[in-house]
C-alpha cells in the first residue's frame, strides 16, 4: 500500500491490517450467517423464520450496548491488549453458541457475542488508520473492513454449505476457532499502541457531545438499515418467491458478497475524493437499488443482479467511519465503536421492520420496499448534517 507512514514498514502494515482483516471475517460471518441459515435453523429449533430473525436482531442490540461500553472501560488500555481480550471473549461466545439448547439460551449467547463486535472493529480501524498517511485513511479502513466483506463473500456461503452437510452449529464453532487465530496473529504482528484518549472515558464522553458526531452515527442507524432488511429475509425470498432449490442460496449470498466487497472498495475511494457528499451519493443509489428488488426477485437471473447491487450498499460503512474520525476530535474511540454500534442498530431495525411487513401480509419482496423508506429517510438525516455543517462554517468564517 502506497503512503504508509514512517512508524513501520510496509510489510509490518501489511501483517497488521491482514490479523485486523481476519478478526473481522470471523465476526462478519458471526453476524451475518444467520441470514442464509434462517431455514435451517427454524426447523431445528422449531421455530419461525421471523423468530430466527430476531437471532439476528439480539445480536446486533449486543453490538449496540457492548461497542460504547468496551470503549469506555477499554480507553486506558492499550489497543494490542484490548484487541486480543475483545477477541478472547468473541470466541468463548460463540463456542457456547455452538453448544447450548435451547432458542432462549441462544438468544442469551447471541447477545453476548455481540458485545465486543463494535469496539474491536472501532478499535482497527482507528488503529489502520494511523499507521498510513493522512490521504490513505480511509483506503487503509476499507482494507481492515475487507474482512468483513470477505465475510458476506465467501464466509457466509460456506456457511450455507457447512450447515446443509453437516449442521449450523458446526458455522459457529469456526467463528471460535478463527477468533483464536487472530488472537495470535495480532500477539505476534502488533507492538504494544496507546489507545488515543489520554484523558480516559470521561473526556470521551464530554468530547462525544457534538452534534457533527451524531448526525453521521443517525445516518448509519437508519439508512443502511435497508440492506439489512432484505439481507435478513433473502433466503426465505429465494425460495417462495424467486421458487429456486436451497442450492442457490450459497450462491446469491456470493454474489451479494461480491456486491460488498466492490462496496467496500468503492465507498474508501469515494470518501478520499469527495469526502461527507460521497455519503449522500451513495444513499440515494441505495433508495433507488432498494425500490426495484421486490420486482426483481421474481426472477433468478434479475435476482442475482440486484443482490450485488444491494451489496454495494456497504459502500457507506468506510465513508462514514473516515467521517467520523475527521468531527470525533476527543472521543475517537468511542465514535468508532458506536459507529459499529449504529450499524448493528441498523441490522436490529432492519430485520425488525422486514418482519413487520412480512406479519402483516406483503409478502417477502416487500422488504425492497421497508428498505427504500429506511434509505430515504437515512438521505433525509443526510442533508440535515449537511446543513448543520454549513451552519458551522459560516459560524466560524473569518470576519
Amino acid at each position: 500500500m502506497s503512503g504508509i507512514s514512517d512508524q513501520y514498514s510496509n510489510s509490518r502494515v501489511a501483517l497488521i491490517i491482514f490479523s485486523l482483516a481476519i478478526g473481522g471475517f470471523g465476526i462478519g460471518i458471526g453476524e451475518f450467517a444467520l441470514m442464509g441459515l434462517m431455514p435451517l435453523v427454524s426447523s431445528d429449533l422449531s421455530v419461525s423464520e421471523p423468530q430466527v430473525g430476531h437471532l439476528v436482531s439480539i445480536y446486533a442490540l449486543g453490538v449496540v450496548v457492548g461497542a460504547p461500553l468496551c470503549a469506555l472501560v477499554g480507553a486506558k488500555f492499550s489497543r494490542k491488549n484490548l484487541l486480543i481480550s475483545l477477541m478472547v471473549f468473541y470466541s468463548v461466545s460463540n463456542a457456547a453458541i455452538a453448544l447450548v439448547e435451547g432458542y432462549e439460551m441462544l438468544l442469551v449467547f447471541r447477545f453476548v457475542a455481540g458485545l465486543p463486535h463494535g469496539a474491536f472493529f472501532g478499535i482497527a480501524a482507528l488503529l489502520s488508520a494511523s499507521l498510513v498517511n493522512k490521504n490513505m485513511r480511509a483506503k487503509a479502513v476499507s482494507f481492515t473492513m475487507m474482512g468483513l466483506t470477505l465475510a458476506l463473500l465467501i464466509g457466509n456461503p460456506l456457511a450455507s454449505l457447512i450447515a446443509q452437510n453437516l449442521h449450523w452449529r458446526y458455522v459457529f464453532a469456526f467463528i471460535s476457532v478463527n477468533a483464536l487465530i487472530t488472537v495470535l496473529l495480532i500477539y505476534f504482528s502488533l507492538p504494544i499502541v496507546k489507545g488515543g484518549s489520554k484523558s480516559g472515558a470521561l473526556s470521551e464522553v464530554r468530547s462525544f457531545n457534538n452534534p457533527a458526531i451524531w448526525y453521521p452515527l443517525a445516518i448509519g442507524s437508519i439508512g443502511f438499515a435497508g440492506m439489512f432488511c432484505v439481507l435478513s429475509y433473502l433466503a426465505p425470498t429465494l425460495l417462495n418467491v424467486t421458487n429456486v432449490s436451497p442450492i442457490w442460496i450459497p450462491i446469491v449470498l456470493f454474489v451479494f458478497g461480491l456486491g460488498g466487497f466492490l462496496g467496500n472498495i468503492l465507498g474508501g475511494w469515494l470518501f478520499d475524493r469527495l469526502n461527507f457528499y460521497s455519503i449522500g451519493w451513495i444513499l440515494f443509489a441505495s433508495v433507488c437499488i432498494l425500490l426495484i428488488f421486490p420486482v426483481a426477485s421474481s426472477s433468478l437471473f434479475s435476482m442475482l443482479l440486484i443482490c450485488f447491487s444491494v451489496g454495494l450498499m456497504v459502500a457507506l460503512a468506510p465513508a462514514l467511519q473516515t467521517h467520523l474520525m475527521d468531527v470525533a476530535v476527543g472521543a475517537q474511540s468511542l465514535a468508532a465503536a458506536s459507529h459499529q454500534a449504529a450499524f448493528n442498530l441498523a441490522n436490529a431495525l432492519g430485520p425488525w421492520f422486514g418482519g413487520i411487513a412480512i406479519g402483516m401480509g406483503f409478502g417477502w419482496e416487500s422488504t425492497g420496499y421497508v428498505g427504500a423508506a429506511t434509505a430515504a429517510a437515512g438521505l433525509v438525516l443526510f442533508f440535515m448534517g449537511l446543513r448543520y455543517r454549513s451552519k458551522m462554517d459560516q459560524a466560524f468564517a473569518p470576519g
